[in-house]
Formats: structure tokens, sequence, C-alpha cells
């Protein structure tokens, strides 16, 4: 990868914003009690207690999806990414959505203390927030799935050819959302919430 594009505020602030995803996701995987909590280290990142997967195809899994969305965050491209549990038939149970938005235009420093120091304050949110703590059903599944602006050309790159169209199902209805936590420091503006299904849905 070209040193010089990893300079701009978009490569400095998408390294950092990968990192992080990383960790977040992995949090909320030991959070909502998918593996038992021995498959869990606790480690600090960003002078925060979290979790680190001791199973090394899980740690591979979260670091690879992750890290393969870097060169098309850079250049603005993923819109969201998304940490969906669902059951039978591949309909969703809840998704944690992180939305995220790179200011492609900005081309100041990035103040990458400050950018830190938010992106932290998401890991106490995650620890502390009630509604992570609601318990999934024992056949419970879970995957990694990015939503891109524009998709990105088969063959392009090596990262390009990892992704593949998801088999999971939409919502007949508009979900309900519960705003966990959001932040805007240039260039970057990142929200994460919580999609479950409306009570009409539910009952479908």
């Amino acid at each position: 990868m070209d040193r010089r594009e990893n300079q701009t505020p978009q490569g400095q602030t998408s390294r950092v914003l990968v990192e992080f995803l990383e960790v977040a996701i992995t949090t909320l995987v030991f959070l909502k009690g998918v593996y038992p909590s021995g498959a869990f280290e606790r480690r600090r990142y960003m002078n925060v207690v979290v979790q680190r997967a001791l199973n090394p195809h899980l740690r591979y899994y979260i670091h690879a999806t992750v890290s393969g969305l870097l060169p098309f965050l850079q250049k603005g491209m993923v819109e969201r990414v998304a940490l969906i549990f669902y059951i039978a038939d591949n309909v969703p149970l809840e998704k944690f959505v992180f939305k995220i938005a790179m200011n492609l235009s900005y081309g100041s420093a990035v103040e990458e203390v400050d950018l830190e120091s938010s992106l932290r304050s998401f890991l106490i949110k995650l620890s502390i927030s009630e509604s992570l703590t609601k318990e999934l059903p024992p056949d419970c599944r879970w995957e990694i799935t990015a939503y891109f602006r524009s998709l990105p050309e088969t063959g392009s790159s090596k990262e390009a050819n990892l992704w593949i169209p998801t088999d999971t199902k939409q919502w007949h209805q508009p979900p309900l959302i519960t705003p966990i936590k959001s932040m805007s420091i240039e260039p970057l503006c990142l929200q994460l919430y919580l999609e479950h299904p409306s009570l009409s849905e539910s009952m479908l």
C-alpha cells in the first residue's frame, strides 16, 4: 500500500478507525454472550479495559474483515459497518451499526489525541450500556457486514475480492433504533446505534 496515501488525514484517521472497530466489535460479541466469557481475555486499549478473543479463528475473522475495509474507508466508500445477530433463515435479530462519514476534502492535520479521546468514549459507553446485555437465543449466529456507498469493482484489488453479497434478510417494517453514541471530529463523523425489529415485525 502506498505509504504516502497513509499520511493523508483520511488515511491516518482510517487506520485508527479500523483498529477501533476491531476492538469495539470484539467487545460487543463478548457483551452479547455469544461465547463463554473464558473465550476472551481482558486487555487495555486507549486506556480502557476491553476484551480480546483468545480463539485464533475468531480473532482472525474480526481482524481480517475490519482490516479489509481500510482502503475503502480512506476513499469514503464505506457508509456503515454492522454487527448483525440473526436467527434461523438468516432473519436479523438485532444490528449494531457504525455509521461512517469521511470528509474527503479535509486537508489539515489530524489531532490524533482528540480522535482517540472521542473513540475512547465509545468504548466506555459500550461497557455500561444496558441495551447490550439482553440475552440472545442459543441458536443465534452473527456476521460483520459492510454497506458501501459505491461497490468496489471485483478484481480491482485483493481487498475488493474479499467482499461478497450477504444472505441476511431485510425486515419488512422500519426497525426500532436506539442511539448509543456519536462523535464528530474532522475528518470523521461516527455514529453507533442499535437496530431491532419493530413490534409488528416481531409478530410476523
